[in-house]
């Protein structure tokens, strides 16, 4: 029980900008760090849903309240996906070979691409919950959903050679317990929110499509591509809740 506790304080502490109160590293439990992340993205979604339902009921005005929520989600992870969602997009528009667009990946310089895509979802964002008058508790789901789709990118395709993943075994266990946690989170939302459940359908078309393009394009599964694929897929959750 011990490792798994452990787990869940790396995960907390690597993927989300919330203070965890635990600090502690176990190379032991690294195997099963991504077990927890739905679990953490669960957590941001509920601060997520909490900050929407305050903003209503104090009554901020809309443009105010959009660019709260606009913003939320990657303040309270460090930006860390951002940072992938910018890192591939610089990669794959590149339209340069294969061997090419890697090193591109792993170049600490922002290029012009990353900078406009960049800009074009957060202003997205910004403006679907402008337009957006569906329940607001859906949110707390989403972030789960993307996580578990991140969790199961990484679990069951090959990495890149140069992918911190690259010496990660694949384990089946693994694979059906975020499996079971992604039917369960898309379960709940359309028990739980009706016809709004299909914004989460919308997030598990957004990650596949989105990792479908940089996986092809980079050659591998990594970290970043994780982040670029989550990012997208909230944006166009976001965009089926917002038109429901």
């Amino acid at each position: 029980m011990k490792i798994y506790l452990h787990a869940f304080a790396m995960c907390q502490s690597m993927f989300c900008a919330i203070p965890c109160p635990w600090q502690v590293w176990d190379e032991k439990a690294r195997d099963k760090m991504l077990l927890f992340l739905p679990l953490v993205g669960l957590e941001i979604g509920a601060l997520w849903a909490l900050l929407a339902w305050g903003c209503g009921f104090l009554g901020i005005p809309g443009p105010v309240r959009a660019l709260f929520l606009a913003a939320f989600p990657y303040l309270a992870t460090g930006c860390i996906h951002l940072d992938g969602f910018m890192d591939v997009t610089d990669a794959v528009k590149s339209c340069r070979s294969p061997e090419r667009r890697r090193e591109i990946l792993k170049d600490s310089h922002v290029g012009s691409f990353a900078v406009i895509y960049l800009a074009l979802v957060l202003l997205g964002q910004f403006a679907l919950f402008q337009a957006g008058e569906g329940p607001v508790w859906v949110l707390a789901l989403i972030p789960a959903a993307s996580r578990c789709c991140s969790a199961l990118a990484v679990e069951a395709l090959p990495p890149m050679s140069t992918s911190q993943y690259a010496q990660r075994k694949k384990r089946k266990a693994h694979i059906a317990l975020i499996l079971a946690m992604l039917l369960l989170a898309t379960a709940a939302g359309f028990l739980l929110f009706g016809k709004y459940g299909f914004s989460l359908m919308g997030c598990l078309a957004g990650y596949g499509l989105a990792l479908r393009r940089s996986y092809r394009s980079l050659g591998g599964m990594n970290g970043d591509i994780a982040g670029y694929s989550l990012t997208l897929a909230e944006l166009t959750a976001l965009a089926v809740w917002a038109m429901l």
